[in-house]
């Protein structure tokens, strides 16, 4: 079958199929034409190829995957992270109706913000695109109120009162 390169018959370990029961892993994907075989449950057919999850099955399916690899993979490095924060990275990932990495060519390369791109990779390039173009950073994320040490414009720092007290 195209894109599968080996399939092997294993042995579920309760883990990965119930105990006892019998699963075929393979080495590479095609999710739309193995749901296509008489007898494949594809209610438990599984990738981790989330672009061809997107492809087959839509962005909230990839969404779901992006969150399960994360648990997956978080669980097998024995961390404890909230699932809000795991939901939340899943959502950013996937909130423009795409799959988009978190990396500079995806969620940190398309922000606004000169110094937030900068402070993500490769820094000097960044810089210098933007001294070159004359872009200015309005300095109203995070990341770049953090680098140039000023407060943060929220929760607290998002008010601006004053007490002037009235000389009696």
């Amino acid at each position: 079958m195209k894109d599968i390169e080996r399939a092997n018959v294993q042995k579920g370990d309760g883990r990965t199929a119930s105990e006892g029961e019998f699963y075929i892993s393979t080495i590479g994907s095609n999710l739309s034409k193995v749901s296509d075989f008489a007898g494949v449950d594809r209610g438990r057919t599984y990738t981790n190829n989330i672009m061809e999850i997107h492809d087959y099955l839509g962005i909230e399916a990839a969404r779901q995957a992006i969150i399960n690899e994360l648990i997956l993979t978080l669980e097998g490095a024995r961390l404890d992270v909230d699932v809000r924060h795991l939901l939340m990275v899943a959502d950013v990932m996937t909130s423009e109706g795409e799959v988009r990495a978190i990396g500079r060519h995806g969620v940190s390369g398309t922000k606004h913000s000169i110094l937030a791109r900068a402070a993500f990779e490769v820094t000097v390039n960044h810089l210098l695109q933007a001294g070159i173009i004359g872009e200015r950073d309005n300095l109203t994320g995070v990341a770049e109120n953090i680098i140039v040490g000023q407060p943060i414009a929220l929760g607290t720092g998002s008010v601006e009162l004053y007490y002037i007290p009235e000389n009696e």
